[in-house]
């Protein structure tokens, strides 16, 4: 196979290192990337060799030259803040490049849709990273819902515990509008989930949405599910917090217990082995997900104790004071 050649946006972010590494086992090269912090060190551990810049019209420009003279750019890789993929997205489909984006790809189904428009009219190809479709947990899980009778409905529960600490509510993270909130910006990936494994939405209810949780009742076509994210480091289970972890994630389906904490080390790889071998995930495949988590955003939260998560009625810590 032929070494593919990437750019990508947004390299001093947390997730950015795992696309440096899936490049580069993918036995592909970095030609280029772009932050507007210059806190990138880490690309020498990867591609000391590629062109780093801090300003988009110098990145744009070196592009276009770089194309203009025979060189080959096969994808952008967006990994940029949420509020920001829409424009860098389609900043790759004016250059003719195909672009993987993380998730969410856009914050609005409505933006989505006209994404989807602008991709199709330039026959190029925008893959998002949806890794726990690609989890072995998670297949598997989806291959006994699979196998069952079609009219079962499961009873689900959903944790996802992940702690940060005070830097969260000074970044762009704590900034609804720009990244769609808690149930957006940590839970995204999980309503992708779910609604892979057990189909579409019929009903949801939002029982707590604050800037350190979220909660709430899904009724999807085959599962009832009761879900809780937080990055309230104070609700992992104690001995979670014993062994030093920061992060905690569990999907009970029945009577079993699926933890799949562990495992994610090699997703965005097999992410990229799936787009290089054309069959990534699409973005059109990210609109459900989208969709609810919109409605989530917007909605009333009513706490409903009757069918609602346990760490709904936890107590909740207050804002850390803005200096």
């Amino acid at each position: 196979m032929t070494k593919k050649r990437f750019v990508l946006i947004g390299a001093a972010g947390y997730v950015a290192t795992r696309h440096f590494r899936a490049i580069k086992e993918n036995d592909g090269e970095l030609v280029a990337a772009l932050d507007i912090s210059d806190s990138v060190g880490v690309l020498d551990s990867y591609f000391p060799e590629c062109f780093f810049f801090t300003e988009m019209g110098r990145f744009d420009r070196f592009l276009v030259k770089y194309l203009q003279s025979g060189g080959i750019i096969d994808f952008l890789v967006v990994c940029s803040p949420n509020h920001m993929h829409d424009t860098h997205v389609r900043f790759g489909l004016r250059l003719g490049l195909n672009v993987i984006c993380e998730k969410p790809v856009v914050l609005n189904p409505r933006n989505l849709k006209s994404l989807i428009e602008s991709k199709n009219a330039q026959q190029q190809a925008v893959y998002n990273i949806l890794q726990l479709r690609l989890h072995p947990s998670i297949i598997a899980l989806k291959q006994r819902v699979d196998s069952t009778k079609k009219d079962e409905v499961f009873e689900v529960g959903l944790t996802y515990l992940t702690s940060r600490g005070h830097w969260y509510y000074a970044s762009w993270k704590a900034d609804i509008e720009k990244s769609g909130g808690i149930a957006t910006n940590i839970g995204i990936h999980f309503f992708d989930m779910l609604i892979w494994i057990f189909g579409e939405v019929v009903e949801s209810d939002v029982h707590v949405h604050s800037h350190d949780r979220a909660g709430g009742f899904l009724k999807l076509k085959r599962a009832n599910v009761k879900w809780f994210l937080s990055i309230d480091h104070n609700l992992l289970p104690s001995e979670v917090r014993q062994d030093g972890k920061s992060t905690y994630r569990l999907l009970e389906v029945g009577d079993d217990k699926y933890h799949f904490s562990e495992g994610f080390e090699d997703l965005h790889n097999k992410s990229y082995q799936q787009i290089l071998s054309g069959k990534g995930f699409d973005i059109e495949d990210a609109l459900p997900s989208i969709t609810i988590a919109q409605e989530i955003r917007e909605d009333q939260p009513i706490l409903d104790k009757s069918k609602c998560h346990e760490l709904c009625l936890q107590p909740q810590r207050p804002h850390p004071f803005n200096y």
